[in-house]
């Protein structure tokens, strides 16, 4: 049997560890954990609250991610704004999209006010950004989230979880939506379900993709 796989694998998770503030928090809550028990014979009421101390830190943290991957599958409505994510918001009127010549559906976008193309894929879980158009918003990782792992051309990579805080088009507005920076894009940037699940509607008649969300927005005409 050929370990080489499982290996690489193993090394991959050790090397995107520190980009994971919850995943070294857990390891953390572990260690501590660990130290209690070693000192719960010595040292009893110190040992037991250490234990305490690391029971209710792991708690914490799978409420966190349980909220975290939520907010990623638009099936399930659990997240929360208060624990530190915004809300995500959809508004806008009907926005109609021609098929383009390559066979798909492509917006003119505005990310944070920076001028951007997207192709809407409706296969996408999440909406995902490339590194330069992540740039040029002013996006950043978020801080405790967790790296997700999506498949490119070149292979699984590991991509940032960030929040956007408006994404224009047409008449639709998005706010607070959860995106990732995706390594590997190039120019490409993918509007996903994650936004597609909280219009009204969509919808593809003959070369036409329809969309309509829940509020009227002015119309946007970006350059």
């Amino acid at each position: 049997m050929d370990f080489a796989p499982i290996w690489d694998q193993i090394a991959h998770s050790i090397s995107q560890a520190p980009r994971s503030g919850l995943l070294l928090a857990a390891v953390g809550a572990m260690l501590v954990g660990i130290l209690g028990t070693l000192l719960i014979r010595r040292v009893y009421w110190l040992g037991r609250l250490l234990r305490l101390t690391s029971t209710l830190g792991l708690m914490g943290i799978l409420v966190v991610v349980v909220l975290q991957m939520s907010r990623l599958d638009p099936r399930f409505e659990l997240a929360i704004p208060q624990v530190g994510l915004p809300q995500q918001v959809v508004e806008g009127a009907e926005t109609r999209v021609e098929l383009g010549r390559d066979g798909h559906f492509w917006l003119r976008a505005e990310i944070n006010g920076h001028p951007a193309n997207f192709l809407v894929d409706t296969g996408a879980t999440l909406t995902a950004v490339s590194t330069e158009t992540a740039a040029a918003a002013g996006l950043e990782p978020r801080q405790a989230g967790l790296p997700v792992r999506m498949q490119t051309a070149n292979g699984a990579v590991a991509a940032d979880l960030t929040t956007i805080d408006e994404l224009r088009f047409g008449n639709v507005a998005a706010r607070g939506l959860d995106a990732i920076i995706a390594p590997g894009l190039g120019p490409t940037n993918v509007i996903g379900m994650n936004l597609l699940s909280r219009l009204q509607s969509w919808r593809v008649e003959g070369n036409t993709m329809i969309l309509v969300p829940n509020n009227p927005q002015a119309p946007l005409e970006v350059r």
